[in-house]
């Protein structure tokens, strides 16, 4: 790390300003297709097959977490703007260490999932393109790349346009297989029976539901990635407090109704962990070629998501650079205001997928899968506690800039942290996802190890001549 005094950094801060070329519409659907992606299209039959028709209890009582999260997020926002990733209210409310460990932690959870999508969305496209994965992991990681580089306002078309297919695919969903399940286009009338004739509504138990809500919770990740983007829009304020005020609309109709829409069409037991659920609720519903269209769909949210992960670990790795958290090289930006160096190092990690995918691709996306685990919990965590302190200083002092409040603080904040606490006491608990838990908390070690040795060198600098 660079050993530049704070006035240097300040400087660099000064020098170093992001573009705001970002609009409303970008940052509007930037809010919508961070919830969105190839966990729900895919990764919802893992739970569904796992917990039965109650998961939709699981991705109710997860969406509730997030919602909560993502209030006390936009109440910091809106109160202190113009920070930029989310991270750095953290870094406001609990110091430079809480700064550090969560904006790394931040940076590393995306890189991870840059890969995982990289891989997935070769995967896709193998089906019909007679190429190596590698070769497509390559193609797909150097076009996005080339996208970011462009400028922000290209990301922001981008996601845009893949935000809204994924919307307009999901509503479309919604209609067509609601209007089977309730008997209007079936040809054995309405299909809600489903919901508990195979077993019963909750067939594994209630503690498999209260459990189920900690793999269903990364796949709500994603929603605080407007609070990055805000920083590079024309009305960060606003955007912030236009997600807030729809994100439950957008849990409950893209989530919860989707996901009871699917084991209301198809018998919960006859959906396979690892494939579309809703491809298959196309099927039945006799859309004709349901598979590819879903392939298509799965594919812009992959493909969505890797966008959106090059721009947020370009972001975040920009501010902890202005802080002096990273190499202050990483604050230089290009004739069109992007952090260019902080995109190809993040993109590096894409790179880096290619060679494992080569080596070993089943493996290889598990390892990535395993090294994401509970982070964004843990980080969430953060905020969270940020949020409570940064709070009573900002009633004490000047409580005119409350403008959006977190609802019935603090005990609705509390009961949040103890959500989160339960999430990664049940991982824990749990065999198939013991090993996200400790791999998580390696990543936490390391993190803070390498925040005592960054302390040290500073302390030295400091009492040098």
């Amino acid at each position: 790390m660079s050993s530049a005094t704070p006035a240097e950094t300040s400087d660099a801060i000064t020098a170093a300003t992001l573009s705001r070329s970002l609009r409303s519409r970008h940052v509007t659907m930037i809010s919508i297709g961070g919830i969105i992606g190839a966990g729900l299209f895919v990764g919802s039959s893992a739970g569904i097959a796992a917990i039965g028709p109650a998961v939709i209890v699981s991705y109710a009582l997860a969406g509730a977490v997030v919602l909560m999260v993502m209030r006390m997020l936009a109440e910091m926002a809106i109160a202190t703007p113009g920070l930029g990733s989310f991270t750095e209210y953290v870094r406001l409310g609990l110091g430079g260490w809480a700064g550090f460990v969560s904006g790394w932690l931040y940076w590393y959870f995306w890189v991870v999932v840059v890969a995982i999508e990289a891989i997935a969305g070769a995967t896709i496209l193998h089906h019909w393109i007679d190429l190596p994965v590698w070769q497509i992991v390559l193609v797909i990681m150097l076009l996005l790349t080339g996208v970011n580089l462009m400028s922000s306002r290209s990301y922001g078309e981008f996601e845009f346009w893949f935000s809204s297919v994924k919307v307009g695919a999901i509503v479309a969903f919604i209609v067509i297989a609601g209007a089977y399940a309730l008997g209007l286009t079936s040809p054995g009338g309405p299909t809600f029976a489903n919901l508990y004739t195979q077993g019963g509504f909750a067939p594994f138990g209630w503690l498999a539901v209260l459990a189920g809500a900690t793999t269903v919770v990364f796949s709500l990740c994603g929603a605080e990635i407007v609070t990055v983007a805000a920083a590079e829009s024309h009305e960060p304020t606003a955007s912030i407090a236009r997600l807030t005020s729809t994100l439950t609309l957008r849990i409950v109709l893209f989530y919860v109704l989707s996901v009871l829409l699917i084991v209301a069409v198809v018998p919960w037991r006859e959906i396979v962990p690892g494939s579309s659920p809703f491809g298959l609720a196309l099927t039945r519903t006799r859309i004709p070629a349901a598979a590819t269209v879903m392939d298509f769909i799965v594919l812009t949210a992959v493909l969505s998501c890797l966008n959106s992960g090059l721009y947020v670990t370009s972001r975040v790795l920009f501010a902890l650079a202005a802080h002096n958290d990273a190499p202050q090289s990483l604050v230089s930006l290009s004739r069109r205001r992007v952090p260019w160096r902080a995109i190809l190092i993040g993109s590096s990690f894409g790179y880096a997928a290619v060679l494992l995918s080569v080596a070993s691709p089943e493996r290889a996306f598990a390892f990535l899968v395993n090294a994401s685990g509970a982070l964004m919990v843990i980080i969430y965590l953060l905020a969270c506690f940020a949020h409570l302190k940064l709070r009573k200083q900002i009633e004490r002092t000047e409580p005119a800039r409350l403008e959006l409040k977190m609802w019935w603080f603090p005990w609705l904040s509390w009961l949040t942290i103890a959500a989160m606490l339960g999430v990664l006491a049940a991982m824990a608990a749990t065999p198939a996802l013991a090993s996200q838990f400790y791999a998580s908390l390696v990543a936490v070690a390391v993190v803070a190890v390498a925040y005592g040795v960054v302390r040290a060198r500073r302390k030295r600098a400091a009492a040098l001549p």
